[in-house]
């Protein structure tokens, strides 16, 4: 067997395993997995999962039914109207008094994949100015977030946005969950959630 067919044949392996390790956590046909918090609307439309501010114009969380501790979270989203939203990890909730840590989903140089700490200390790293350029307003996006031990990185379109270190990230626990932002006119779609753990 040729060098250059051996190493075609081990790429290919390694591309099906990790295909095999991902999994997606939003089945494009309904809620299933997740749970709703507040009056905030999330509703599936044409295999998009999409929030919509609600009448009452305050926070809204979809969150995942199962707690995630280590791993590396893909997904697509588009921002319509005022895009403030974002992606919480290791998290709890009363209510909709969330605790934990939320990498941002927002308008153009509003922070998108910097870390905000709910409740808590605020932002605990942004991207830099020049990184902010990387959202395409109005178009899909790609976000990826790495959370394993105590340690952060987020990437927007393919490129790294920010990497952070934190003791007390290290030591939470608790769901992943979207969020609505309060102020209303918020619309945000979703789509390609995918998780692969460890």
């Amino acid at each position: 067997m040729k060098l250059s067919t051996l190493v075609s044949i081990v790429f290919l392996m390694m591309v099906v395993l990790n295909v095999q390790a991902q999994k997606s956590i939003f089945n494009g046909k309904d809620l299933k997995g997740w749970t709703t918090h507040g009056t905030e609307k999330w509703y599936v439309e044409k295999g998009e999962l999409i929030c919509e501010s609600g009448p009452d114009k305050k926070y809204g969380y979809l969150s995942t039914d199962k707690a995630y501790q280590d791993f590396t979270l893909t997904l697509d989203f588009k921002q319509e109207a005022n895009g403030n939203s974002g992606v919480f990890f290791r998290s709890s909730i009363d209510g909709t008094t969330i605790s934990g840590w939320q990498v941002e989903v927002a308008p153009l140089n509003s922070h998108t994949g910097g870390v905000y700490e709910s409740y808590g200390r605020g932002w605990l790293i942004q991207p830099k100015a020049e990184d902010e350029q990387w959202l395409k307003t109005g178009e899909w996006n790609n976000l990826k977030i790495k959370v394993k031990g105590d340690e952060v990185t987020t990437w927007l379109n393919g490129h790294q946005m920010i990497y952070l270190k934190d003791e007390k990230i290290g030591k939470g626990k608790g769901f992943i969950a979207l969020q609505i932002h309060d102020g209303g006119g918020i619309k945000v779609r979703w789509k390609n959630i995918k998780i692969k753990e460890g």
